[in-house]
């Protein structure tokens, strides 16, 4: 959530600023809101002194013996109106809270201007992409050479936008999450987690997910829980109403968890095969700064996750998402997207982000600055470290022969028991 100060002190610089994100801010109804807020809250300072006033010259007047019927009926008076004026503040207030938490994050000054994906700059690219003798398949007709990536079974169990892993394709599909648990924990430093797949809806709004996205999350019928859409959920709500020291940052949390998407949004988009599913695995990282740190912390996390692409020996590129493609929560975005021979472009596969204290103030994630001793919000950035089912995708079809046989990348043979070749 953006600081209410802020929006109060500089709301058209904000509005300008959140206008090259495609939102056109409505200033007008917040200015007429924030008038008719400081309005109510002013009377109602001053009646609640006038009845503080009446209430103890009843004690005074009582005490002199005297009638006090009178100031009794002025104070249930006072009582009714001052009811009435609360009631009134809070309306104003609770549409003012609505307002402001639908707005998203301020971009970052660095974050390229431009209203889609068209307007991502590429940073930096590695790897070469491999030159073959023979025509290349996708990961869906590689899965139906060897019968081990079922589509038709899914859909028995489930409905479309699910798949069933059979025998050694399952097996590197979890080789692939625990080479990069391993990676991150022993490599990079960061604490694994296992967490709840279930939260409320209060987890949700902290991290951003609501109320804007509610349309893509699964709700739990007849139940105050959600489906997870991403553990960065839990894992970022560690902190939620609490105030760390700064000795205790950086926390660095890693978690390998299914995640839940209804992808309400992208109906007739990237529906071939697994590349977008209601369910899918990802091993997400999480870590909570102080926020001189945060932005040094963001690069730190996008080679994190190049790192696992780099042993894996898959081209990929790094992109600046602009400000019309990042997140909701996010100041700035860095997408890592990796070579599908199979499409014959770089598909997403990673986004790194810092939410700056978006996420921190929706949380109250504080921590205490060492210098003025005091509580402040803390930064939250999070990344995919990576995706493990389109990293999947990814070496099953970089990794193909002409005989549409999937050799296993070196990194992975000692979480495939022998197995060398699918």
């Amino acid at each position: 959530m953006l600081d209410t100060k802020l929006l109060r002190d500089n709301l058209e610089e904000v509005a300008e600023k959140l206008a090259t994100r495609g939102l056109t801010l409505d200033i007008a109804l917040i200015k007429s809101l924030e008038t008719k807020r400081k309005s109510l809250q002013v009377e109602t300072q001053e009646l609640q002194n006038e009845r503080n006033k009446k209430s103890k010259a009843i004690g005074e007047t009582k005490s002199k013996g005297l009638s006090i019927d009178a100031l009794l009926s002025e104070v249930a008076h006072l009582g009714e109106k001052l009811k009435a004026l609360e009631q009134a503040l809070n309306e104003v207030q609770n549409q003012l809270q609505d307002i402001y938490a639908r707005l998203p994050n301020i971009p970052h000054e660095s974050v390229p201007i431009g209203a889609n994906e068209k307007s991502n700059v590429e940073i930096r690219r590695w790897g070469e992409i491999p030159k073959v003798d023979f025509e290349v398949k996708d990961h869906v007709a590689l899965g139906s050479m060897s019968g081990l990536l079922d589509f038709e079974k899914a859909t028995k169990l489930s409905g479309s936008r699910f798949v069933v892993l059979h025998g050694a394709l399952a097996r590197l599909h979890r080789a692939l999450a625990q080479f990069m648990l391993d990676l991150h924990i022993n490599q990079h430093g960061y604490q694994e987690v296992y967490v709840p797949y279930l939260v409320e809806a209060h987890c949700l709004f902290g991290t951003g997910q609501l109320p804007n996205l509610e349309e893509d999350i699964f709700a739990i019928k007849d139940s105050h829980l959600y489906l997870i859409p991403t553990s960065e959920v839990s894992l970022s709500n560690l902190v939620r109403d609490e105030i760390l020291e700064d000795a205790q940052l950086p926390l660095k949390y890693v978690s390998w968890s299914p995640c839940f998407r209804k992808e309400a949004g992208s109906y007739g988009k990237d529906i071939r095969g697994m590349l977008r599913q209601h369910q899918f695995d990802k091993v997400e990282m999480v870590q909570i700064v102080s926020p001189e740190h945060s932005y040094a912390t963001l690069d730190d996390m996008v080679k994190h996750a190049e790192e696992v692409l780099k042993q894996l020996k898959l081209p990929y590129r790094v992109m600046s998402l602009c400000t019309g493609d990042i997140g909701f929560q996010a100041a700035k975005t860095f997408d890592l997207e990796v070579w599908m021979p199979g499409q014959q472009c770089y598909r997403e596969i990673s986004s790194c982000s810092n939410t700056e204290s978006f996420q921190a103030r929706r949380m109250q994630a504080r921590w205490r600055n060492p210098k003025t001793h005091k509580p402040e919000y803390c930064h939250t950035l999070n990344g995919s470290g990576l995706a493990v089912g389109r990293t999947l995708i990814a070496v099953m079809e970089n990794y193909q022969d002409k005989e549409g046989r999937i050799h296993i990348p070196p990194v992975l043979m000692p979480y495939m028991g022998g197995i060398e070749v699918i």
